[in-house]
């Protein structure tokens, strides 16, 4: 099975070194994640993220003349705009938040204060 630029597909680590990850896709051949393409995030240690034998969605990046496959594990995941929209909320959840923070944020002002009006002796003086 040949890959293609762009494809998803599932693949296994084979091999974790401090620039990457090996990742063997479907019809036995292997390709590289580096390590700025593992996640969203800056990654100081690949080995927080990955081990060998699990299994990862890989998006193909690029195949070289020389038979080396570039892949990537961040590029593989749903647009931020597809997360984002699964976290969206109901109006009614939302006024509820909005509700309790308002709250909140009355009970910690009121509580300043007084502490501040405690500081100067109280009201008056």
């Amino acid at each position: 099975m040949s890959v293609e630029v762009g494809e998803k597909v599932i693949g296994k680590v084979t091999g974790v070194k401090p620039f990457g990850a090996f990742v063997e896709l479907p019809g036995g051949k292997s390709g590289l994640v580096h390590i700025s393409e593992v996640a969203n995030k800056f990654v100081e240690d690949i080995n927080e993220h990955l081990k060998v034998n699990d299994e990862v969605e890989v998006k193909v990046l690029s195949v070289g003349d020389d038979g080396k496959i570039s892949l990537s594990i961040k590029q593989a995941q749903k647009p931020k705009r597809e997360r984002r929209e699964k976290r969206e909320q109901s109006p009614e959840d939302f006024e509820k938040k909005l509700s309790m923070f308002l709250k909140d944020s009355e009970e910690r002002m009121s509580t300043i204060k007084r502490q501040a009006e405690s500081r100067r002796g109280g009201k008056g003086r």
